[in-house]
């Protein structure tokens, strides 16, 4: 890249991004998907695929307010599938030899065969999911309501949805912090760490060694958590519209507007992605101080991980990665 007046590289907005794994980073670029993971002999393992986040897209992930949800459940199938198979990789020849199935167990495997595993991730991601909205939707509304009936607190739209969003927000950073005290969870944050900062340095123009990512900062403003909290203050906005008291109903309603809660916090996401304005800095702010709980400085070997994943994702026609 040739340089400005003022010396410096030119900043490329790359769209890019990724998810930590378990010892491994997942990349995801406009024509191809990789993940580096990190084997139990110390080897980096890389699987790539093809992708399809370029100009070719359907429409309805590429129209504004409407891809937000659509990339968004691509984007949670496509990583959980990932941290699935990142774990199974962590499995050595004599685990699997000492893993012993019972009888039911082998019942299902006789039964189901290749199939099993992916019936598993289905289930296991449908409990998460109810799960999730249990945490997030119901059980914020459910303690307010209650705050609001047994307190002179005014019962307002605006006073009612303020305090749910606090709690989901309160409720959010707990469980970030309680995971963060985990050994395998804290490994995780630091490969969070490693893929913000590797693409740090490729947005900088700089080459993709171990010691030009050192340099780079371990918070972006595409990140995942950020969207998360973007989210979260949406929904505060968008439920001061909505008059109903009602704990049951009102979580029915929250879950009937999230297209609309998530369609607007992706297109912040992605304008906080290639604008580096006052304003665009100013809103990106809490979500990127967030990122000090979930994201950890890595270690030389996890940024070669990141590196491995982030290499093949980058576009042959640069014009592919543009926002």
């Amino acid at each position: 890249m040739s340089k400005n007046e003022q010396g410096r590289k030119p900043q490329h907005r790359s769209k890019i991004g990724g998810q930590a794994l378990i010892e491994g980073i997942m990349m995801k670029g406009a024509d191809t998907g990789a993940m580096a993971c990190r084997l139990p002999d110390g080897t980096i393992d890389v699987e790539t695929w093809e992708e399809n986040n370029g100009k070719n897209m359907p429409w309805y992930r590429k129209c504004p307010f409407v891809r937000g949800s659509f990339n968004f459940v691509l984007s949670m199938k496509d990583g959980y599938r990932c941290l699935m198979k990142s774990a199974e990789k962590q499995m050595t020849d004599e685990d699997e030899e000492e893993e012993e199935m019972s009888r039911f167990e082998q019942w299902l495997n006789d039964k189901l065969g290749d199939k099993l595993f992916g019936i598993i991730m289905s289930i296991a991601m449908v409990i998460g999911v109810a799960m999730a909205l249990v945490i997030f939707m119901f059980l914020p509304k459910f303690l307010i309501s209650l705050l609001i009936d047994y307190t002179p607190l005014p019962d307002t739209n605006m006073l009612r949805s303020a305090l749910e969003g606090v709690l989901k927000i309160v409720i959010f950073l707990c469980y970030m912090m309680l995971t963060g005290c985990m050994k395998d969870i804290r490994r995780t944050y630091e490969y969070h760490g490693a893929e913000h900062k590797t693409i740090a340095c490729f947005e900088a123009g700089d080459a993709l060694t171990v010691e030009n990512v050192k340099k780079h900062s371990r918070f972006h403003p595409r990140c995942g958590t950020s969207f998360i909290f973007i989210t979260l203050i949406v929904s505060i906005l968008v439920m001061c519209l909505v008059p109903i008291r009602i704990v049951w109903l009102r979580t029915l309603v929250s879950i009937a507007l999230l297209p609309l809660t998530v369609g607007v916090s992706y297109e912040f996401i992605r304008l906080a992605g290639r604008s580096n304005s006052t304003l665009t800095r100013a809103l990106s702010w809490p979500g990127l101080q967030i990122q000090r709980i979930t994201t950890r400085e890595p270690d030389e070997g996890q940024i070669e991980c990141a590196i491995a994943a982030l290499k093949p994702c980058i576009p042959e026609d640069m014009s592919d990665d543009q926002w």
